[in-house]
């Protein structure tokens, strides 16, 4: 018989003894909705998120982890999991339940010798980088850098240097994760492989992460890297162009396209500002010289209005993009992933840019495959390495008064965009309301995470996530 599901919401009220017993236990602290802090620690990335748990688990190590699962399972609390918090989907927060808040677990080690780095989950790529990057090493990860390593890793993880060096998941050797039973373990290939199989692109649906052990590459700190900005009116035939350039592209080349209203940047004509344009993102992940000529016809295409392209430190590049994506604004995504971009797939999104329903939405559409397309799709848990490019529509405002239009938008987008799409998904980029999607995010490899699930948690106590379901 299978284990019963835990109730979605808490069976009981737990007493202060109980919380004192708890805070006696821990290195870290507990927030309850009378503790001063307790609404500041309940804020996440994106503002449409407002929820209230019961307790906030601040954890200081490993063993506050150990200390919160057991209690949260001994008083039929529901369980979020806080890293970074920039989950657009806003699964760091529960109502009523118990958040086990990583954010002051940030600790960076590296091993140049060995060339590995472990991370544990509060640290963001930033903490990841400045450290890395001090001995001239990298690990892949994303485009953002107040991103959580945590939620990045479990989910997949894209970035720059995904083309060259793979998904973030990858790039793991092991993890500590505590499960479901609250013990400790150790998942690698060779100890709980089938936990770690899991954890590579599952999400959090198997246990909490405390730390991350990563290999290490050698790249920087000086990478070539910035953007080309074209009129919009040049967009469809810039777009042909691109597809064209990055299908024979080097693994070191990884180019973006950003499509909005152009942000008053330093290096854009004022007439140009509130005005939409196409951005090509590009970063060369090898010797700068040789970036250069990998560039060279990216940069020559249609007649730019800035190309900001320069030698620049790579944990730098990584941080460029932060002040288009800060905390405090409305967010909400839809995404697809492309194995080609068509002749339709590109009217669609042209047509999109075009009904803008603000001036921080945007489309955006990562250049993938390489390295990350070279891994069997059985390989990982995350299954979908034919994609070559992932598109997100990312409405983001300020006023309540928007959303729906610009959720609308978002989801105008994404029906419109369907038929030319692969019909996966990447987690990481799902907002709370595609639960719908989760199988077919996964596809072949659904019914092993289940399996595996059940075996972990087959209670399904780790359910705030894009959640796989415990087999029967």
């Amino acid at each position: 018989m299978a284990t019963p599901v835990l109730n979605e919401t808490p069976t009981q009220t737990v007493d202060a003894g109980a919380i004192s017993a708890l805070q006696a236990v821990l290195r870290g602290s507990v927030l309850d909705q009378s503790t001063s802090g307790y609404d500041d620690a309940r804020s996440i990335w994106n503002a449409m998120i407002d929820r209230r748990p019961a307790l906030i688990v601040r954890c200081a190590g490993a063993a506050d982890v150990v200390q919160a699962v057991r209690f949260a399972t001994a008083n039929a609390l529901p369980i979020a999991v806080r890293g970074g918090g920039h989950n657009i989907a806003g699964n760091a927060m529960c109502d009523d339940g118990l958040v086990i808040d990583l954010s002051q677990m940030k600790s960076v080690r590296i091993d140049r010798a060995s060339r590995r780095a472990w991370v544990e989950p509060g640290a963001t790529l930033a903490d990841l980088d400045k450290e890395a990057q001090a001995f001239g090493l990298v690990v892949p990860t994303g485009i953002n850098s107040t991103t959580g390593i945590a939620g990045l890793t479990l989910g997949g993880g894209y970035g720059w240097l995904t083309r060259k060096f793979g998904l973030t998941i990858d790039n793991l050797l092991s993890a500590d994760v505590v499960t479901a039973d609250g013990e400790l373990r150790r998942a690698s290939a060779t100890e709980q492989p089938d936990l770690f199989w899991a954890l590579r692109g599952g999400g959090g649906n198997f246990g909490v992460v405390t730390a991350f052990e990563f290999q290490l590459h050698q790249l920087g700190p000086q990478v070539l890297a910035g953007l080309v900005v074209h009129p919009f009116d040049d967009a469809e035939r810039v777009l042909q162009d691109y597809r064209r350039i990055v299908a024979s592209a080097p693994d070191e080349l990884t180019c973006w396209v950003v499509m909005r209203k152009a942000p008053p940047l330093p290096f854009l004509p004022d007439a140009w500002h509130g005005r939409e344009v196409l951005v090509l993102a590009m970063c060369y992940a090898g010797d700068v010289a040789e970036g250069e000529k990998a560039t060279a016809e990216l940069r020559k295409l249609g007649n730019p209005i800035a190309d900001v392209v320069a030698p620049v430190p790579f944990a730098a590049w990584q941080q460029a993009f932060d002040p288009l994506l800060t905390p405090g604004a409305r967010n909400y995504w839809k995404s697809h992933d492309f194995i080609d971009l068509s002749d339709d797939a590109v009217a669609t999104l042209l047509k999109a840019v075009l009904e803008l329903p603000g001036p921080e939405c945007e489309i955006f559409v990562g250049n993938v495959g390489g390295a990350a397309g070279r891994v069997a799709a059985d390989a990982t848990a995350f299954p979908q390495r034919n994609a070559r490019f992932v598109m997100n529509a990312h409405a983001r405002w300020r006023e309540p008064s928007m959303d729906n239009a610009c959720i609308g938008w978002a989801r105008k987008l994404f029906e419109a965009a369907a038929p030319h799409a692969a019909g996966t998904a990447y987690v990481n980029f799902m907002p709370a309301d595609e639960t719908d999607r989760v199988e077919k995010a996964y596809g072949q490899n659904y019914s092993r995470l289940s399996q595996t699930k059940r075996r972990y948690d087959p209670s399904n106590l780790f359910r705030m996530n894009q959640n796989v379901r415990p087999a029967n």
